[in-house]
This record gives structure tokens, C-alpha cells and sequence, in this order.
């Protein structure tokens, strides 16, 4: 049987030392390490148990044309071939972590490598621009990013071999001591949150686990709702509390911070899995500080939720669009669905009172609903604010009901087993 594998994807024309630091690092406390080559550039001698050309190859492009490509190519297609390898060491059940290394093009590759394993391998990345902006690097996926502090250059140093030896260390740990996602005794509800719909998420989750359900809540941000739909997607979930879809508003309309980096309300869809929908968070735009709100959202009414994020109001005609958008996802969709509207507000900050209160804007969201909805889907209109007990209630009771309805109860049930 093969030793159990942390993998090491590393660009080794400019990283040569550093790997054969890693890989003596990792071997010596009892795992295998192979070294997936994702340079592209210089030539070198050291026998990587996955060559440039092989990686290369594997992403449909021979390693001499490589050259030929636009580098942001060459980077996405070795980084495609790097994941068909650690997808493959995966499957066969030898992959246990996996560790990269690298400036800006190394990570970029290693990142995209990395983000084709499921959640709950370990992933590590060193490196030098780790301090700055990742969520393009780790969009939606539990990478860990280490800040190397020094350039990963002339190979280990003083700085340099103590932060190599903890990332690999790390990754060693979690291999041993860590866990992969493993299916509870519980069926799963996934439930999306902002602050502005907090009352309704705890109350509503509350409730469902009373009745038996694990609820895990995933934030409005463009990342969590992006992973709760791959969740969906791989079979982890048996019904969808979509309280929060803020993420929309970035999906249909752009500029929102919260843009989400995988389409929204479509995996529950496509697999069939009972859905309730609510509009909590459509209501608003999110963006950063004052000083980044685009020009033409300035002279809106605006909540400065804090230093960093503030919340600028959307229109009617805005909130319309993404109603069309709303419907035509919840449409298309294999299993059962209800959208139920909270006429007193779809925010804590929409409420009648608050900044971004604006009924006439809320209506225009559900007039494109009753327009566009097929006729089968329940749209349930409540005389109460989101928050409000009451309607964190009625969604979780009306999923429950679908739940059961379905047999995703019993079905799920019987995959824990």
C-alpha cells in the first residue's frame, strides 16, 4: 500500500531549493511527497514526480507551445493540469494535504490546483502575497494562506525555513489529526445571513433544530453563499433556508462587494432539493468605506454599517431586474419551491423607520415575482418585518413541510447510515 501523500506543487525552475526543502521536510516524517512541477519557464534538473511537460499535457497543451500562450493562459492551463493530478491522487484515497509555494504566479497556479479538491482537505499555500487581497486566489474554498515574510528566493533562509517548516508542519497535522467532511446523524439545512437578517436566521434556526435538523448558516458575502451552493451541488443538503440571497444584487446588477463567485439559487434547483426563499438583503447595495461608493449610488439613502462595509439603498427600477432574475432561477427548478415576501421590510435597516426603508422600491421586487413565477410556485405574502418571529417561523415550518413531503427527510437520513 502507498505511503499516505501531502503533495507539493511548486514552480521549481524558480523554487528548486524550497521544494527539496519541503519534500525532505514532509518525507521524513512519514508521508510521501510528490512534487508537481508547475514552472514554465527556466530550465532545471530536478526529477519532479510530475513534470512541467506532464502537467503541462494534462491541461490539453504541450509544454512547448505553452510559450505561445498569453501568461495568464499559461498560468490557468498548469494550474488545470496540477488539479486533474491531485484530483487523482485524491480519488484513488493516497492525497492527504497538499502544500504550495510561490510569488504571484506560483500561488495563482497552486490556488487553482488547490481549489479543485472538496472542503475538508487540507490546503496551504506559502506565499509573498498573502498579506495583500486573496479572495481571488482562495475564492470559495478552505485554503489557508501563510505570508512568507521574506521572498521565497535563493533558497531557505533564516526567515524563510521556519515559515516553510510550520506550513508544512500544518499541513501534517491536519492530515493526521484533522477531519474531511463527514456526514452527521442529522439532515442538513443551509441557511444564509447577514446582521440586517439575524433575528430571523437565529429564530428560524432555532426552530428547525427542534425538529431535528443540523442548520448551518453560510454569510451573504459572495464566498459562503458561493460554497453553500458546491455544497448543495455535491448531495450535502436536504432543504434551503434562503432568507439572505443579498448576493444577487451583485450577480445581476454588479458592484456590489458581495458579488458572488459561482451563480446563485440555481444548485437547490437543479438537484431538486426543497427551497424556501425570502428576500432578506435585496434591498441594499454593500460596498466599503464611504469614500468607495460608486458616484452615481452617493446621493442615495445610505447606512454606514461600519468602518468598512456601508449600505447603500436600491432602487425600484434595480429591485425589478433582479425579480426577473429571481424568477426565472426559481423556475427552473426540479423540486419544490415557496418565496415568501415580508411586506414590512426585507432588512433590520428597511424597516419602516430605518435609512433604507422604502416600500414603494420593495414592490417593485414583488411585482416582477408575481409577473414572472410560474404559477405552481407558492408566493406568500406576510404582514410582518423579516425579522419578526412570526415569519422566521412560517419559512422554517413551510420547509419542514417540504422536507417531509419530498422524503429528503428519510432520504437523507438513510445516507448517514
Amino acid at each position: 500500500m502507498p505511503l499516505p501523500s501531502i503533495a507539493i506543487v511548486a514552480t521549481v525552475d524558480t523554487k528548486e531549493a524550497e521544494t527539496r526543502f519541503l519534500k525532505e521536510f514532509i518525507s521524513s516524517r512519514g508521508f510521501a511527497a510528490p512534487v508537481l512541477d508547475v514552472s514554465t519557464y527556466s530550465p532545471h534538473n530536478f526529477q519532479a514526480d510530475y513534470p512541467r511537460e506532464v502537467i503541462s499535457r494534462l491541461a490539453g497543451v504541450e509544454f512547448n507551445d505553452l510559450k505561445g500562450l498569453r501568461r495568464d493562459a499559461m498560468m490557468e492551463t498548469m494550474g488545470r493540469g496540477a488539479a486533474r493530478v491531485l484530483k487523482e491522487l485524491y480519488q484513488r484515497g493516497e492525497l492527504k494535504g497538499v502544500v504550495g509555494i510561490g510569488g504571484n504566479q506560483g500561488t495563482a497556479i497552486a490556488s487553482i490546483a488547490m481549489r479543485s479538491l472538496p472542503f475538508g482537505v487540507p490546503k496551504v499555500i506559502v506565499s509573498t502575497v498573502a498579506s495583500g487581497n486573496v479572495r481571488p486566489y482562495v475564492q470559495y474554498k478552505d485554503i489557508m494562506m501563510l505570508f512568507s515574510v521574506a521572498d521565497l528566493l535563493g533558497g531557505p533562509n533564516t526567515v524563510s525555513r521556519s515559515i516553510l517548516a510550520n506550513a508544512a508542519a500544518a499541513v501534517i497535522g491536519m492530515a493526521q489529526h484533522g477531519s474531511s467532511l463527514k456526514r452527521g446523524d442529522r439532515p442538513v439545512i443551509t441557511v444564509t445571513a447577514l446582521g440586517n437578517t439575524n433575528a430571523a436566521v437565529t429564530r428560524a434556526r432555532d426552530w428547525l433544530e427542534e425538529k431535528g435538523y443540523e442548520v448551518i448558516a453560510f454569510h451573504a458575502s459572495g464566498t459562503c453563499g458561493s460554497a453553500m451552493e458546491e455544497l448543495i451541488e455535491e448531495g450535502w443538503v436536504a432543504g434551503v433556508l434562503d432568507l439572505t440571497p443579498h448576493e444577487l444584487v451583485g450577480e445581476v446588477l454588479g458592484d456590489d462587494i458581495y458579488t458572488p463567485l459561482r451563480p446563485r439559487l440555481e444548485a437547490a434547483g437543479k438537484r431538486g432539493v426543497p427551497q424556501v426563499v425570502a428576500p432578506g438583503g435585496l434591498d441594499y447595495f454593500c460596498f466599503g468605506p464611504p469614500d468607495t461608493i460608486p458616484p452615481r449610488y452617493r446621493n442615495r439613502p445610505t447606512h454606514y454599517h461600519n468602518p468598512y462595509n456601508t449600505n447603500v439603498r436600491a432602487t425600484a427600477e434595480e429591485l425589478a431586474k433582479v425579480g426577473r432574475v429571481l424568477a426565472g432561477k426559481l423556475n427552473a427548478s426540479r423540486g419544490p419551491v415557496a418565496v415568501l415576501i415580508p411586506l414590512r421590510g426585507f432588512s433590520e435597516n428597511g424597516r419602516e423607520g430605518g435609512p433604507l426603508h422604502d416600500p414603494q422600491a420593495d414592490e417593485a421586487l414583488v411585482k416582477a415575482l408575481e409577473a414572472h413565477l410560474k404559477p405552481e410556485i407558492r408566493l406568500i405574502k406576510v404582514d410582518a418585518h423579516i425579522n419578526d418571529a412570526a415569519f422566521a417561523e412560517l419559512a422554517a415550518s413551510i420547509l419542514h413541510e417540504m422536507i417531509g413531503s419530498t422524503g429528503k427527510f428519510k432520504e437523507i437520513n438513510a445516507q448517514t447510515l
